[in-house]
């Protein structure tokens, strides 16, 4: 790994010199953009609408306009000045509770690395933030950019995850679920049987991308056929899609059999009690259609009797 960005850490009075690191990688299979007909690759061009000429990425500068219509134009030198542009600090601001930060701000990783003979201040603090069980939020600016992030340890070493600013998380009141009635107890408790069977610890090993496993698949056929091209394949038969599920507990039921880990006695007062009301609907129309036909049998023998009589 190549270290992206120098600077210390400031702990108080205490400053511990690191060196910053891109903690993630982007493992997805790149491609070029190319004419359909002769193959050949797409080139984009820098050009001024005004003169028409292509220009240097050297001689373009950074223009802002306003929702008015006034136009800004910034150079290097200009951001240069900025204040933030300058700092080689990232300022511990305070330590928090790590469950208070929510998930959604946090945005990319880095792992910082002590750039001193005697990382005796870096461990000092990494061990600090394993004790405390806290989170220390920072200001950290790269790429003339500052940005808010979160200091913790990871197996021993310091990790900065940069966070995103309030304003830059979206508020959200979706109109479909205003009104919506609230779940049945027996759909609540269906719905805790299938997360208890479908609960695990997390191990992030267990899981793959398939999508860049089947397209790096189709790329090795493609150039073992040697024509540069993915061989004809025929089309996949698409699943049947189930209808909307109106009846949740049915649909979570189906779940659980599907797991193979239905726990015993799952089975709810909607399963059973259509069962009693059919038998007692049975019984019921078997009494009715056995009185009907005694009744004429009655009637019958009345008749007969009659005409002995006479």
């Amino acid at each position: 790994m190549r270290s992206i960005w120098k600077g210390s850490i400031a702990f108080g009075l205490v400053n511990v010199p690191v060196k910053v690191y891109t903690a993630t990688e982007d493992h997805d299979i790149r491609f070029h953009q190319v004419h359909a007909k002769d193959g050949g690759r797409i080139k984009y061009d820098r050009v001024c609408t005004v003169c028409g000429q292509p220009i240097q990425y050297a001689d373009i500068d950074k223009a802002y306009e306003s929702p008015d219509g006034d136009k800004v134009i910034l150079t290097d030198e200009d951001f240069a000045k900025l204040p933030a542009a300058e700092k080689h600090e990232i300022p511990v601001l305070q330590f928090v509770p790590s469950d208070q930060i929510e998930p959604i701000l946090f945005d990319k990783s880095y792992y910082l690395e002590p750039d001193s003979s005697t990382p005796k201040a870096y461990v000092l603090l990494a061990r600090t933030l394993e004790q405390v069980d806290r989170t220390a939020l920072v200001h950290f600016t790269l790429r003339q950019k500052t940005r808010l992030g979160a200091l913790r340890v990871r197996e021993g070493i310091l990790v900065l995850q940069t966070l995103l600013w309030p304003d830059e998380v979206r508020a959200v009141d979706f109109e479909s679920l205003d009104g919506v009635a609230e779940p049945r107890p027996q759909e609540i408790k269906m719905a805790e049987t299938l997360v208890e069977a479908m609960s695990d610890d997390f191990d992030p090993d267990q899981f793959t991308d398939e999508y860049q496993i089947e397209l790096k698949r189709l790329l090795d056929e493609a150039i073992a056929s040697g024509t540069g091209k993915v061989p004809e394949q025929p089309e996949a038969v698409p699943s049947a899609m189930d209808a909307e599920v109106v009846d949740l507990v049915a649909a979570l039921q189906r779940s659980l059999e599907a797991s193979g880990r239905r726990s015993a006695g799952a089975e709810t007062p909607e399963k059973v009690e259509p069962k009693k009301a059919a038998k007692k609907t049975a019984s019921k129309s078997a009494a009715s259609k056995s009185a009907t036909k005694k009744a004429p049998a009655k009637k019958t023998a009345k008749k007969s009797a009659a005409r002995k009589g006479a």
